[in-house]
């Protein structure tokens, strides 16, 4: 905690450049009193924080324009030249030690609860370097604030976690109206990553219904007078789900999270086929989804 501390609030033009969702700013300011914390607000439910020459410490306070912003989870996920750092958290006026130097944190997702009146504030603090206060360094992170989204993984204190059971018909028919991205197709190949107890499933789509973002990637097949497109990406999850390359299409859904694709539910399609027919002739349909 910094109790004597100098807030400096930003101004645009003269310590940062900012707009809704992402800060770009120096540390030269700490040069003046090294009591100084720069304050920045930010009004979006993702961006991104750049500190260049890291003075002190920085106050980013998130702001999102949601009614229900109130209850949700905040991720960040640390830069790579994170390193030289501490990331607190603010709970009514007290910091906790959220991440701090060590290991590789840029390859980590850093989560927390934020709930009560107050809105989250995020402090980052740069720790002494041995080439001087005013080394060529950029540290900073990019953040998430999550609502209650179905389709979004379990949230723990050290990352992002998904569930390995199987998504029940409710669940399901949820699944395909908020998911991030839905798409069908099959299981190419799957690779595992003990250092981040995941794995990396490679999809190969026959149709991408729809994706927030460009995870999945079109690409003309060969050795056709006529080409069919084709989309391909990559999907991740929990090592401990033991997902192995297998035949058959599958309706592929789930979130996004830092630019990754987490997987949520993924039943066989002529399964989800059956299960959103029969709750369509009983009028329990949660969205319209357009069968083939």
């Amino acid at each position: 905690m910094l109790p004597n501390a100098i807030i400096l609030m930003c101004m645009l033009g003269l310590h940062c450049a900012a707009d809704l969702c992402n800060w770009t700013g120096s540390g030269f300011a700490a040069g003046v009193d090294s009591r100084i914390v720069l304050q920045v607000r930010l009004r979006c439910t993702e961006g991104s924080v750049r500190w260049i020459y890291p003075g002190q410490a920085l106050r980013v306070v998130l702001e999102p324009n949601l009614s229900s912003a109130r209850r949700t989870t905040v991720c960040i996920k640390p830069s790579p030249s994170f390193r030289g750092s501490s990331v607190f958290i603010e709970r009514a006026g007290e910091l906790e030690l959220l991440a701090t130097d060590g290991g590789r944190p840029e390859q980590q997702v850093y989560c927390f609860r934020a709930d009560g009146p107050h809105r989250p504030a995020i402090y980052l603090q740069s720790s002494p370097q041995s080439d001087g206060p005013w080394s060529r360094r950029t540290m900073g992170f990019r953040y998430e604030l999550l609502g209650n989204r179905s389709a979004a993984p379990n949230l723990g204190h050290s990352g992002l976690q998904t569930s390995c059971r199987p998504c029940n018909d409710t669940e399901l028919l949820m699944a395909v109206c908020n998911s991030d991205f839905v798409v069908r197709g099959s299981i190419k190949n799957v690779t595992h990553d003990s250092e981040r107890q995941t794995s990396l499933v490679e999809v190969s789509a026959a149709r991408v219904y729809w994706q927030r973002s460009g995870v999945f990637k079109q690409a003309a097949a060969s050795g056709s007078s006529r080409p069919v497109p084709s989309w391909h990406g990559r999907v991740r999850t929990l090592l401990q789900c033991h997902v192995k390359p297998g035949d058959g299409e599958f309706l592929f859904t789930g979130s996004e999270h830092f630019g990754e694709a987490w997987l949520g539910c993924a039943p066989r399609y002529k399964h989800f086929l059956s299960v959103y027919q029969a709750a369509w002739a009983a009028r329990r349909n949660s969205c319209d989804f357009p069968v083939d």
